[in-house]
């Protein structure tokens, strides 16, 4: 069946408006936190809290789906996550942004679902592969143009009101379209023990992934303000990372199809860990030598969950392929949930650099991990790898997508505001 745009069209529009609402908050939540005085610790647990909602929608916002269907639990999240990034503009006390935090995440992780299985309902195996990669550089792209808002709008809680716009106006196509609504089907689901005896490096490397990029896409604001970076520069940052981890994804898959998934591992970590150590040391360096170090790390560290992915779907039944994606998506999303905390309070006792410190550490037990596995097995021959499929450093919903095509491919507030104690100035540009 020929590739059509038209069909898929309504949720990438929606799904654009979503995740630039998102890439606005991604530097914003800290660089506010920051301004009234909140510790990294607390700034940590703040950002765990989306993570947390996620998980839980990963775990029961499909329920919503199919009680009414996609196109009304679509509207559903979306407005659920603009009244929660609306109410953050009066949030009085910093456990009220965590709790709306924590709505935004569950809210996001339906939204997820609903764009997934449109796009698996619309797509055949001959065209699947085309519609994934649409998705992808629509997700990428809004999530990198939206930290450039600061660079337009200085800081401030004023811009959750474009946050909740965005969410809002993300309902707007999908309530246009005449497009019928999905099937929906049960999840499948799959032991995590068992996940683990399959392919112990593909689970520690899914779970890694959220480990690292959990902490440092939600604490490395805090690190570059108290760096001296603006919040311009910190916006500019956050973009520069999003386009290095869509960057590297074919490049990344296309080696480790070649010369097998650990041996990519092992690669991509080393020169992160460096990366790292760079980072950690380098303090009062200009922006542009910051921002090519950012670059470099995100890039290594960005196709983690693909490799991941990959290494464990080499050595499943492929029909086991969605279940056992659900499994990782959701050891995941437990790293991603743990680690702002985590490295939070690794940064409150160490001071920014901290949060280089608990990365190195995550990074080196993995590769020490996978480096034992290499010695202990061997792998997988290159006729019966599966192809790798690119992953945003946050992966989608379910991956139940990503894995169909490994298949595919094979063959003004108040004074009572928690904002109203904002410092002035803003902080310099």
């Amino acid at each position: 069946m020929p590739f059509r745009l038209g069909p898929i069209a309504p949720v990438l529009l929606g799904l654009i408006c979503a995740q630039g609402a998102l890439g606005i908050m991604t530097p914003l939540i800290p660089l506010l936190l920051l301004q009234v005085g909140a510790s990294s610790p607390a700034i940590g647990a703040v950002a765990s809290a989306y993570y947390f909602g996620f998980l839980g929608g990963a775990l029961s916002a499909d329920r919503i789906v199919m009680r009414v269907g996609h196109i009304r639990g679509f509207a559903v999240f979306a407005a659920v996550a603009a009244d929660a990034a609306l109410l953050l503009v009066f949030a009085a006390e910093a456990w009220q942004v965590a709790a709306l935090r924590l709505l935004i995440g569950y809210a996001s992780s339906g939204m997820f679902l609903v764009v997934e299985s449109w796009l698996n309902d619309r797509s055949d195996p001959s065209n699947r592969g085309r519609a994934f990669g649409a998705y992808l550089v629509a997700s990428w792209g809004a999530s990198a143009l939206g930290p450039l808002a600061l660079n337009v709008v200085t800081a401030s809680p004023i811009l959750f009101v474009l946050v909740g716009i965005a969410f809002a106006t993300a309902v707007l196509p999908m309530a246009l379209t005449q497009q019928a609504n999905p099937t929906v089907r049960p999840q499948a689901h799959f032991a995590l023990v068992t996940l683990y005896r399959v392919s112990p490096v593909g689970v520690a490397c899914c779970l890694a992934s959220g480990l690292i990029n959990g902490a440092y896409y939600s604490l490395v604001p805090v690190y570059l303000e108290r760096q001296g970076y603006g919040a311009g520069s910190v916006a500019a940052f956050i973009s520069t990372a999003m386009i290095a981890g869509l960057l590297v994804q074919y490049p990344v898959g296309w080696l480790s199809d070649r010369f097998g998934r650990r041996p990519v591992m092992v690669g991509t970590l080393l020169a992160a860990f460096l990366t790292t150590l760079v980072m950690g040391l380098a303090g009062g360096v200009s922006f542009v030598t910051i921002a090519a170090l950012g670059f470099v790390f995100s890039g290594m560290t960005a196709p983690l969950y693909g490799l991941g992915a990959g290494q464990t779907n080499d050595r499943m039944e492929r029909g086991d392929y969605v279940a056992a994606s659900g499994g990782l998506l959701f050891i995941w999303s437990l790293g991603s949930a743990a680690s702002p905390t985590v490295a939070g309070q690794v940064m409150g006792r160490l001071g920014p650099s901290g949060l280089f410190a608990y990365v190195a550490l995550v990074i080196v037990a993995l590769g020490l991990f996978v480096a034992v596995r290499m010695l202990l097995r061997s792998e997988v021959p290159r006729g019966q790898r599966g192809a790798y499929v690119p992953a945003a450093s946050v992966p989608p919903r379910h991956a139940e997508l990503a894995s169909r095509i490994l298949d595919t491919l094979r063959h003004p507030g108040a004074q009572t505001s928690f904002w109203s104690r904002l410092k002035r100035p803003k902080i310099a540009e």
